[in-house]
């Protein structure tokens, strides 16, 4: 286990930078409908027999909208979760296409760097493995 991984999160960070971005990225998450329009984008999403944790609005949802229910208040254990929904089940290919407008890949973008900046991130010494294609 390396130090960075033992190190604590600095949850005072994460709220700084979700209260930094809060007004766009609470407008963005409220808006979204449900509509499931954006899955059909994702190639990522079909290549995986329409498996709804691809779907683009899932990934928004369960890592930046969970960031904001918990108001930033996390463990290195969430971070590690939320890591593989946003750099495993997205490429940021910049496909998804949200008729109401809503910018998702900016999204699955702030919340990697919330995790980046939490020592949260692939590794490139991490094995490849079944669960990471």
């Amino acid at each position: 286990m390396s130090t960075q991984e033992t190190k604590p999160i600095r949850t005072d960070e994460i709220r700084r930078m979700l209260k930094k971005k809060r007004a766009k990225m609470k407008r963005l998450l409220s808006h979204c409908v449900h509509c499931s329009l954006c899955a059909e984008s994702c190639f990522l999403y079909m290549a995986h027999d329409k498996d709804p944790q691809y779907m683009p609005s899932y990934k928004v949802l369960q890592s930046l909208g969970k960031l904001y229910r918990k108001r930033g208040k996390v463990d290195r254990p969430f971070l590690e979760h939320i890591k593989g929904i946003v750099w495993r089940n997205c490429v940021l290919c910049r496909r998804c296409y949200c008729p109401i407008g809503i910018d998702i890949p900016s999204m699955i973008t702030f919340a990697r760097t919330i995790c980046r900046s939490q020592g949260v991130y692939p590794r490139v010494d991490e094995s490849v493995s079944e669960s990471w294609l």
